[in-house]
C-alpha cells in the first residue's frame, strides 16, 4: 500500500498549502522556520523567535526535531514567547525523563506528552494556528518521519527519543526515535508545508576541547561528530541557516536561559539581512553562520 500512503502525502501536502494562502490575498514568498535539536540549547529558538517577532517577519509554518519540535509545537499553537521563557526557566530532566533502565534505553520520556499539556492548550496537528511538522526517525528503516497530523504527544515523544538514553517509542506501527539522526534540521519537512524560503536553525552540541565526563557525553559528543559529517543534505536545501553560539552550554543548561535566549537573538540579528533578502527574492541559498 506503499502508492496510498504517498497519495496521501500529495493530499497532506496540498492541503498544508492552502492552509498557508490567505483567501482574497496575493500570495507572497512564504517563511518557513526548521527548528534543530539540542536539548536545553533549544531555548534558543526563542531568542530566534522572539527577534522575528520584534522584526514583524511572520513565519508561515515551523518544522522540528527534537526539542525544535517542541518549540516549533508550541510557536504553531500560538503560545506566547514569554511563556516559553518563564517555563524554560524552571525545566529539569524530571519534567520529561524518568529514569526507567531497560535493554532500549536508561529512561522513558513520558513525561513529555504532560509536560506539553500544561504548556499548550491543544493536542493535535490539526489544532495549531500555523502547519507544523515534527520529525522523528524510523528505526527500522532508518528514514525520516514526519508528523503533519494527529496527535502531537507521541510524535513529539518520538522525536525526542535520544537513543541511548530514552527508549524507542512505538507509533503508529513504527519504532521511532529522535529525528536528527534523520532530519538534523527538517528542512525538508517545512518546504513540504509550503514554505518557498526556508530559514533553518542549527545548535552546535560539541565543544571541541572539553573533555566528556560521563556516559552520557560520550554518546552525545559521538552523535554529534556524527552530525557534522552529515549535515550537508540539509544546508543545501535551506535559504537561510542560523547558527547560535551554543556549544558551551550542556545539555541541561535550562537554569541558563538568559544566555541561551541571548544566543539566539545574537545570531538571528545577524542573518537579519540575509533573511530580508531572500525574502525579496522569494529563494535563495545563504549562510549566515551565528
Amino acid at each position: 500500500m506503499a502508492w496510498l500512503e504517498k497519495a496521501m502525502d500529495k493530499v497532506r501536502t496540498f492541503a498544508y498549502r492552502r492552509r498557508l494562502e490567505p483567501r482574497g490575498q496575493t500570495p507572497g514568498p512564504k517563511l518557513g522556520l526548521a527548528l534543530g535539536g539540542g536539548f536545553a540549547r533549544g531555548i534558543a529558538h526563542v531568542g530566534v523567535l522572539r527577534v522575528l517577532q520584534q522584526e514583524n517577519i511572520n513565519v508561515d509554518c515551523i518544522a522540528g526535531t527534537s526539542v525544535g519540535g517542541l518549540i516549533a509545537a508550541l510557536y504553531a499553537a500560538g503560545t506566547p514567547l514569554d511563556a516559553m521563557i518563564k517555563r524554560a526557566r524552571t525545566t529539569t530532566f524530571n519534567d520529561f525523563g524518568k529514569w526507567t533502565l531497560s535493554w532500549l534505553g536508561l529512561a522513558s520520556n513520558v513525561r513529555l506528552e504532560e509536560y506539553l499539556k500544561q504548556s499548550t492548550p491543544i493536542s493535535d496537528f490539526e489544532e495549531a494556528k500555523i502547519p507544523l511538522a515534527i520529525s522523528a526517525t524510523d528505526l527500522g528503516t532508518g528514514e525520516a518521519v514526519y508528523f503533519t497530523t494527529g496527535e502531537l504527544g507521541p510524535a513529539l515523544r518520538a522525536s525526542c527519543a535520544y537513543p541511548g538514553l530514552f527508549r524507542p517509542v512505538e507509533h503508529q506501527g513504527r519504532l521511532l526515535v529522535d529525528g536528527f539522526l534523520a532530519a538534523t534540521v527538517p528542512v525538508e519537512a517545512a518546504r513540504q508545508l509550503g514554505a518557498d524560503v526556508v530559514v533553518a536553525v542549527f545548535l552546535d552540541s560539541s565543544p571541541p576541547d572539553q573533555r566528556p565526563g560521563n556516559m552520557l557525553d560520550v554518546i552525545g559528543r559521538s552523535f554529534a561528530i556524527m552530525q557534522r559529517h552529515a549535515n550537508r543534505g540539509w544546508r543545501l536545501q535551506a535559504d537561510v541557516v542560523i547558527e547560535p553560539d551554543v556549544a558551551q552550554f550542556s545539555w541541561d543548561d535550562f537554569k541558563r536561559t538568559p544566555e541561551l535566549l541571548a544566543a539566539g537573538e545574537a545570531a538571528t540579528r545577524a542573518a537579519l539581512p540575509h533573511i530580508r533578502q531572500a525574502l525579496e527574492r522569494g529563494e535563495t541559498n545563504i549562510f549566515a553562520a551565528g
